[in-house]
């Protein structure tokens, strides 16, 4: 099967971990030998590489096309508009890939599917490009797209719209499904395929000499994720002063860091908060292993891959009990939900998860459930079926 893989979340040379999850995805899929894809990634159009642009200079200086492990990358540019942007964005997102599209098939690409990840706005551009080269569109939702886009009138219908288009739709959750059911969507038209972890990047390691290495000698906890409010940095910082003897490593980049130093100075703990920056993957398995517990306290998540990969190196978690976390979060071994969402609600699943002290090899076990297999076939036979069933 020949797809063509579409989204603006996908990893690029100066975003080495922006989308992360859906190169993986894709790349186990690609690695059973019966699916080859090309990718198309838009990127903004920016005209300054300056650095007071902060991440937007970023932009102009992603190549138009890479290689990534094996993955024909393209990344045209499409143009965003201040204010008016979000309604606005299908349309622009869809004209800046047309182009590129078109030259992919001259060259003797002609694909058989799109594969588009985000259901808004990649979702809703793909839908209109399957349209333009009379494709079969399959969209992948994964959490923001349907939590919260809907919450506004015109993206709600939109994604109503592209959900119609689809000739398949994935799910990384069940809680997403329903969501979407929720929105109008049939839900024999949704299939729910979890996200898996990579078992031999995240492993358990030598946890002592890691430590020593880092310099880790108290209790420790570990916080990842972008440095925005959504992913509760500063919930799991307000638990500091009534966990003493616990340091806290925070690994992401974000515009939020100067907030959070700021949290940690006037909360009397910045001594025992380490910002670790961005934390490239094969890096990410040391501070794993390292931490005693892994904290994620995200308002909104779709199917968190940090919590899988936490546990696959032995390392249990405390969670919000969001999106799909609690059916990655599903047993004793994993660790346990925040009871409530607030640094109150960290402190006392910490405490209680601390005290219970789950057996690290146990957790490996468990995380050795998710592999990536059932989530390569799902998509291979649900593929094929909409391939056949669209040719005929």
């Amino acid at each position: 099967m020949k797809l063509l893989t579409f989204s603006t979340l996908f990893p690029n040379q100066q975003q080495p971990n922006h989308g992360i999850f859906v190169e993986t995805r894709l790349r186990n899929l690609v690695a059973s030998g019966q699916v080859t894809s090309r990718v198309v990634a838009p990127v903004p159009w920016f005209p300054s590489r300056h650095p007071r642009f902060g991440q937007y200079a970023r932009y102009p200086a992603v190549p138009a096309r890479e290689e990534r492990h094996g993955l024909d990358v393209r990344h045209p540019r499409y143009v965003t508009l201040p204010k008016v942007g979000m309604n606005v964005a299908p349309m622009l997102l869809m004209q800046g890939a047309k182009g590129e599209i078109g030259r992919i098939i001259d060259e003797g690409y002609d694909f058989d599917a799109i594969d588009a990840h985000y259901f808004y706005p990649d979702g809703v551009a793909a839908a209109m490009l399957g349209r333009y080269f009379n494709k079969p569109v399959v969209i992948t939702a994964r959490g923001s797209d349907v939590n919260l886009f809907p919450q506004f009138p015109l993206p709600r219908r939109m994604i109503q719209w592209a959900a119609s288009q689809a000739r398949g739709i994935i799910t990384v959750s069940q809680a997403l499904k329903d969501s979407l059911v929720q929105l109008g969507v049939r839900p024999a038209a949704i299939t729910p395929l979890r996200n898996g972890v990579n078992l031999d990047t995240f492993r358990p390691l030598d946890r002592e000499a890691i430590r020593a290495t880092l310099g880790l000698t108290q209790y420790t906890l570990i916080s990842v994720g972008h440095l925005i409010e959504l992913k509760g940095h500063h919930l799991v910082i307000g638990a500091l002063p009534s966990l003493p003897d616990v340091v806290l490593l925070i690994a992401g980049h974000g515009p939020d860091r100067g907030k959070l130093e700021a949290l940690a100075q006037r909360l009397g703990v910045a001594d025992r908060v380490r910002f670790l920056g961005a934390v490239p993957q094969p890096e990410l398995k040391q501070y794993f292993n390292a931490a005693d517990l892994m904290v994620l306290a995200s308002s909104r998540e779709g199917w968190a891959n940090v919590l899988l990969e936490s546990m696959a190196c032995g390392t249990p978690v405390v969670a919000s009990a969001v999106g799909g976390s609690p059916e990655v979060v599903a047993t004793p071994a994993a660790g346990m939900l925040m009871p409530h969402y607030s640094s109150e609600g960290v402190l006392e699943a910490v405490q209680q998860l601390r005290a219970r002290n789950p057996d690290r090899a146990a957790t490996r076990r468990y995380a050795e459930g998710f592999s990536w297999d059932f989530t390569t076939r799902g998509q291979i036979d649900l593929f094929q079926k909409i391939i056949v069933d669209y040719a005929a």
